[in-house]
């Protein structure tokens, strides 16, 4: 048999990928805000979104999600508690992508700083997020 070429009575799955997102807020003037990215690539390439990515094989989601946080915000995050499951297949245009979306604490006093493909990271106002900003994916939906 041939490397990666499944027997022929063998049945092939297609999975969905796994991705994690992390909504985390805090409070500035007495007004909650959200933190969030602009997206460095495609898709939705400098659109609104929560930090967030695909999960590496053999890694824990709430690893992940505090992982990528780290790499796209400069932040460290803890407990993570799952808000919600998004998994519509076509919520991401690349492919099948289920997101655990979780809300992850962080430090309110500590600085972001945008890493990894994130061109930007701050925090915003969440009124005015909702009420005017256009987001990737599901995005807005979720929060």
């Amino acid at each position: 048999m041939e490397p990666n070429k499944p027997a022929e009575n063998k049945k092939v799955y297609r999975n969905p990928a796994l991705a994690t997102d992390a909504i985390c807020t805090k409070i500035i003037k007495e007004e909650e805000h959200v933190l969030l990215i602009t997206r460095g690539r495609d898709p939705f390439k400098g659109h609104y979104a929560f930090p967030g990515g695909f999960v590496d094989y053999g890694e824990d989601p709430e690893v992940g999600v505090t992982r990528e946080l780290a790499e796209e915000c400069n932040i460290e995050g803890a407990k993570p508690q799952l808000v919600c499951v998004a998994g519509k297949p076509d919520r991401d245009p690349r492919q099948h992508v289920v997101s655990i979306v979780y809300h992850v604490h962080v430090d309110p006093e500590h600085m972001v700083k945008a890493g990894d493909d994130a061109a930007t990271a701050e925090w915003y106002p969440l009124a005015k997020v909702l009420a005017e900003f256009d987001m990737a994916f599901d995005h807005k939906e979720i929060l």
